[in-house]
């Protein structure tokens, strides 16, 4: 860690921070952790399920943009930056990044992320929030994820140059080394993604990397997703699909064996481009860092697939 204490800004551009000791201890974790924490003066404003009304928010991200802070951490996911993507201060967002400030967040994150690219080229990073990252415990006695936090630490010391992973079975496994090289990472949160298709906030990515995750959303509504993405022609304009973590749904015996590997194998087969599976990340304790917006190379022997922009 540098003698220099990095400093994290923390604040609330979507739902409201419902658990408050989550909080508090994702706070003292990044403390402890070395790090000087901010909080935005709305951090823990509350206006129906969002974290202030909609001028409120927004003021909250000119905030992050103004803070001069090496990070601007979101608290949490949930909903609400779509209300006010069309009021968003872009510029002013892409010159903290230009000037050193990295923005990171999840889920509902995922709306900042694609607008701002669209509008200004930024790019961000899509990781963790404060609360389901750094604040987990309390009753459950879970500890943050050590690669979580070894990847935010590779951020912030600018020393992150990519990921590898081992794919599940119903990933595209080839014998002879497969390689993509200089192509767009773009994506995030499936259901957040799909719903901005045919605005102005939607990039016009061609021969990227798209990679997806979500929660709680049963296999047939990724798959109606997935489809809405594929007819509109997103899908078949990248180079490969890369599916991270899609966790917490329930099937019912209604499914009659239909689960996420059907949609996975239904996905392949309606596409010339790898699908590949497992990328540790989505809303799940271990997960890497990812830079939206860079450009990366893609390398896969098997089931091994190796994702580096360290070179770029």
């Amino acid at each position: 860690m540098s003698l220099v204490k990095k400093v994290i800004y923390l604040y609330s551009p979507s739902g409201a921070v419902r658990d408050r000791a989550a909080f508090k201890r994702g706070v003292r974790r990044l403390t402890e952790l070395g790090y000087d924490v901010e909080v935005d003066q709305d951090a823990l404003t509350r206006f129906e399920r969002f974290a202030g009304d909609d001028a409120t928010r927004i003021r909250a991200v000119e905030r992050a943009a103004n803070s001069g802070a090496d990070v601007a951490l979101i608290t949490r996911g949930g909903y609400g930056i779509t209300r006010v993507i069309d009021r968003l201060p872009y510029t002013s967002i892409a010159s903290a990044i230009e000037n050193g400030t990295q923005f990171v967040g999840i889920s509902d994150f995922t709306a900042l992320q694609l607008a701002l690219f669209a509008q200004t080229g930024a790019r961000t990073w899509a990781g963790p929030a404060l609360c389901e990252g750094f604040g987990v415990g309390g009753v459950s006695g879970e500890i943050p994820d050590d690669i979580m936090e070894d990847c935010f630490a590779d951020l912030l010391m600018g020393q992150g140059e990519g990921t590898g992973w081992r794919q599940d079975r119903n990933g595209h496994i080839l014998e002879t080394d497969f390689v993509i090289e200089d192509a767009t990472l773009w994506g995030g949160n499936l259901t957040v993604l799909a719903s901005l298709i045919g605005t102005p906030y939607f990039p016009d990515i061609r021969e990227g990397i798209l990679f997806l995750e979500d929660v709680a959303e049963h296999p047939y509504r990724i798959e109606r997703m997935l489809t809405q993405l594929m007819r509109s022609g997103v899908l078949a304009r990248q180079r490969a699909i890369v599916l991270g973590q899609f966790s917490a749904y329930k099937l019912t015996s209604h499914d009659s064996g239909f689960g996420l590997p059907k949609v996975i194998g239904w996905l392949r087969n309606q596409l010339n481009i790898p699908v590949y599976t497992n990328l540790p990340y989505g809303h799940v304790p271990t997960k890497v860092l990812l830079p939206f917006g860079l450009k990366v190379d893609l390398t896969s022997t098997g089931k091994d697939v190796l994702l580096y922009w360290g070179h770029h």
